[in-house]
């Protein structure tokens, strides 16, 4: 198991905008793994995207996936220790960061944000991948 997760503000650093942590030194004892789920977004089980529109909408989706996968691994949203998420319009960078900021735990993971020309399906709004520590 990940046997202690600190976060990492050094003196002169700004204070984070959003619920992220500027970094994170994680320590581990025998039997500890880390868990790396590739970019997810908000479709069904067919592929079919959901919650068109709807930035919030799709993160939640996002995060339930996301969920979803570390459970398979013995794992859950509180391992987190790193997010990179991909936008397609920065406009939604507050619905995105809304929703990020309920879920994610304390301490909360580093975190990157940043908008990109497209996501690999049209009608996708936001792209989610992350590292878990357990």
């Amino acid at each position: 198991m990940a046997t202690e997760r600190a976060t990492l503000l050094p003196a002169g650093h700004s204070k984070p905008i959003g619920r992220y942590s500027p970094g994170m030194a994680v320590t581990f004892s025998a039997g500890s793994r880390l868990i790396f789920v590739t970019g997810q977004i908000a479709t069904d089980g067919a592929g079919n995207v959901v919650c068109e529109g709807d930035p919030a909408g799709q993160t939640r989706v996002v995060f339930e996936r996301i969920e979803a996968i570390l459970s398979e691994a013995g794992a859950d949203l509180s391992d987190l220790v790193s997010l990179t998420i991909y936008l397609s319009d920065l406009a939604n960078f507050d619905a995105v960061s809304r929703i990020r900021n309920e879920i994610v735990g304390s301490p909360a993971p580093s975190s990157t944000l940043l908008e990109v020309s497209a996501l690999a399906e049209k009608g996708c709004l936001v792209e989610i991948s992350g590292v878990a520590a357990k």
